[in-house]
């Protein structure tokens, strides 16, 4: 039976939606805690079918809705990816985490688990990393400098980021044909996002103010990049051993390595076959099975 317990944090200037399963240091837990940080355009559903294994093993497992996505509040601003690392932090000080965590994030979420792990690298034991360009580094800017690859895979970046509300004027009305496009067309096992699923990702993203927040996420790349090459200059590449999946039918895998060790010293890539991008709704055993062996190699607790 999976047990998903529900909660909200009010942190500094945006209120937290909350996923927790495990018991809490706070009352009694252990030093175990794993979280998982959901990309675009998903809410913490996205690790629906990992929770509870994760649970099982031993963990304390936080998934929350990121600044504007979601049961999470929808604040103007706040939207460049170190600001949502402090809203994760917040939120774990809260439960009473202080121990390093294990750190998973997939798609945008992953850039807000890299600018977590690059600003507070003592915090983090481990990170794992999937399916997304990391922006300020050369294999970023080269993704989108290369016509073909940014036309096909990563043209939404340049509509989403453009200055003005022009996106969500063209989207408006048109939210469930256009975010399932996404869903159905980036996938190697469409069958994996239902069509209920669906149903409850466009509902979340059409509740006031939230598609508008969505796009911040990628108005906020021009920052994410300048920040990213600072704390890189100031502090040098992650130390922790880094883990990087990507779906064999995805456009990840390709980039992930040159992209990782441009960031990160330890750094293993590793493929989720027979998935496209959703790697946790297409093939959750084989990431569960991939974080296994990744936690052990690098000594489980």
């Amino acid at each position: 039976m999976q047990e998903f317990h529900h909660n909200m944090f009010d942190g500094p200037g945006v209120r937290i939606h909350y996923v927790s399963a495990g018991t809490p240091p706070t009352d009694g837990g252990g030093d175990r805690t794993i979280v998982l940080l959901h990309g675009w355009p998903q809410t913490w559903w996205e690790w629906r079918h990992i929770i509870e294994p994760l649970r099982s093993d031993g963990w304390f497992v936080v998934a929350p809705d990121v600044r504007g996505a979601g049961g999470s509040s929808k604040p103007e601003g706040g939207y460049d990816k170190q600001t949502m690392a402090g809203d994760i932090r917040a939120l774990l000080h809260h439960l009473g985490v202080t121990n390093p965590i294990t750190l998973v994030g997939h798609d945008l979420g992953m850039l807000v688990a890299y600018a977590y792990a690059s600003l507070y690298p003592h915090e983090v034991e481990r990170l794992v990393l999937m399916e997304a360009p990391i922006p300020g580094t050369e294999a970023y800017e080269s993704s989108l400098a290369t016509t073909k690859y940014s036309a096909n895979k990563l043209w939404h970046f340049h509509f989403h980021g453009a200055a003005g509300n022009e996106a969500e004027t063209l989207i408006a009305g048109s939210e469930f044909p256009y975010l399932r496009n996404f869903y159905v067309k980036l996938s190697a096992n469409p069958d994996a996002i239902s069509m209920a699923d669906v149903k409850r990702y466009v509902a979340d993203y059409t509740a006031p103010g939230a598609m508008r927040a969505g796009l911040e996420l990628f108005r906020a790349f021009e920052k994410d990049a300048d920040d990213n090459r600072r704390v890189l200059s100031e502090k040098g590449k992650l130390k922790m051993p880094v883990l990087g999946l990507g779906g064999t039918a995805s456009f990840f895998l390709p980039v992930a390595e040159k992209m990782i060790s441009e960031v990160a010293e330890n750094v293993t890539v590793r493929p989720i076959e027979d998935s496209g991008h959703w790697i946790a709704e297409e093939q959750p055993e084989t990431l569960l099975r991939r974080l296994h062996e990744f936690i052990q190699a690098t000594g489980e607790k």
